[in-house]
């Protein structure tokens, strides 16, 4: 066990006091936030960088994950706002045959930042959670303290964790878990890249697991005689916004937890290695890059799977794939259960059956042995094989919008989380334009 130090005792200014605060920004955050401010609430949002977006520009995760049913979209309401807004921007484009939706961060940055202010949420960026503050009881959170460049404190009487990593949660003494249960292995990390210069005309073939053809079949020799270490089995690409630039979520970081520290450091160098070592092979071997260059890595590595919350309700795999509806399904996808092998090369990809889509309860954001938390982000109840489907950033942004919606619905009504009925935050989600299915009429 490592050594230990006392803290010394300090006071710490309030300087954040709210009906609402949201930690984190991202699609989950972001649209709890939009949506709180929107239903009548003050409303503060914490963000550790100084941009908002998460995945899409923190992470650089690109493009959006398929988040359609017979071509009409899943996920509506603020996501949809915030999708066009990157569209004006020209940082949300279809591109057809090679990859759908694909994300401009900048652009995506921009929309966030406007759907906020626009929405008078109150935005206090390169500041994050690292101490909760709760009442005698230790049910209720009373603050959230902030590590900045000062250390303050935010009060709420609603809180939104919406860090990814269920911190505000874990904090306040929520019950987690992590990983598979039989090791409680995660999902590896991700560190996305992008190369300009390519040409196009010459990109070979990807190839399959069935037919290894032309670049996966060169990946899979550098692989062999030792060019290349990377626990991925195969290469992965999409466009860019650029016609002349690629994308590459490539990089697979295995063995460590991203919500401990040290973990985290060692996945960032691993990853930057893996980089620089994928980018000399493509240039080196691969005629299509010869000219190419490394024009961005993203500002953090891309984090699948680290604590899940213990809530009123856990979804499981087979709920998933069986594609079970809710009384109170606040978000729907039909996203397949995507699980990135936790120990090396392997992918499972598990699809629901043909038009076919599951819903996430309300209860699966509403934390046990917490009164005033609920859940805006990859981190709700669910269990490893669910979360492997329920991370992406759609349904997130779903589940993002029925949080803040609900934050403000339990402050008019004056209830708990748990007291707020799930069919009812389901007509306010249907009025608000999401597309959610209420006795058999779809709105």
């Amino acid at each position: 066990m490592p050594r230990q130090i006392t803290e010394p005792v300090r006071t710490i200014p309030v300087a954040i006091e709210a009906d609402v605060v949201v930690a984190g920004g991202g699609p989950g955050g972001l649209c709890a936030a939009v949506a709180a401010a929107r239903n009548g609430a003050k409303v503060a949002l914490i963000e550790r960088y100084g941009f908002l977006g998460g995945m899409a520009t923190t992470g650089l995760v690109n493009p959006f994950m398929p988040f359609h049913l017979n071509g009409e979209a899943m996920t509506r309401g603020i996501f949809a706002e915030w999708v066009d807004g990157m569209r004006r921007r020209g940082g949300y484009i279809d591109k057809g045959e090679r990859s759908n939706n694909v994300i401009g961060a900048e652009a995506a940055k921009a929309s966030a930042l406007e759907l906020c202010l626009d929405a008078g949420v109150q935005l206090l960026l390169h500041a994050f959670v690292d101490n909760v503050i709760t009442d005698e009881t230790g049910t209720r959170i009373d603050y959230l303290c902030l590590a900045a460049k000062q250390r303050i404190a935010a009060a709420a009487k609603i809180f939104i964790d919406a860090t990814g990593d269920a911190d505000v949660a874990y904090l306040a003494g929520v019950p987690c878990e992590v990983g598979r249960d039989e090791d409680h292995a995660v999902q590896p990390m991700t560190l996305c890249f992008r190369m300009r210069g390519l040409d196009w005309s010459k990109m070979p073939a990807r190839g399959n697991s069935q037919a290894r053809a032309d670049l996966n079949r060169l990946y899979d020799e550098a692989k062999k005689r030792g060019a290349i270490q990377c626990p991925r089995e195969n290469v992965l690409y999409f466009q860019c916004v650029r016609d002349d630039e690629i994308h590459f979520n490539q990089t697979r970081v295995i063995g460590r937890f991203a919500a401990d520290p040290l973990d985290l450091t060692a996945a960032e160098i691993e990853a930057r290695r893996q980089v620089e070592q994928f980018v000399a092979w493509l240039k080196a071997e691969v005629p299509a890059f010869k000219d190419a260059h490394l024009s961005e890595t993203a500002p953090q590595i891309g984090i699948r799977e680290s604590r899940r919350i213990k809530g009123l309700y856990n979804l499981t795999g087979d709920e998933i794939l069986a594609g079970t509806k809710f009384p109170d399904g606040i978000a729907r996808t039909n996203y397949p259960v995507d699980i990135h092998s936790p120990t090396g090369e392997g992918t499972v990809i598990q699809h629901l059956p043909a038009g076919e889509w599951y819903e996430i309860p309300y209860r699966c954001l509403v934390p046990q042995k917490v009164d005033n938390l609920l859940m805006a982000c990859r981190a709700v109840s669910a269990d490893h094989v669910a979360h492997s489907s329920l991370r992406v950033m759609p349904p997130v942004a779903g589940i993002g919008e029925a949080a803040g919606t609900a934050a403000a619905m339990c402050l008019q009504q004056g209830c708990d989380p748990a007291g707020l009925e799930g069919e009812q935050l389901v007509d306010k989600l249907i009025e608000q334009g999401q597309p959610l299915i209420k006795q058999g009429v779809q709105a």
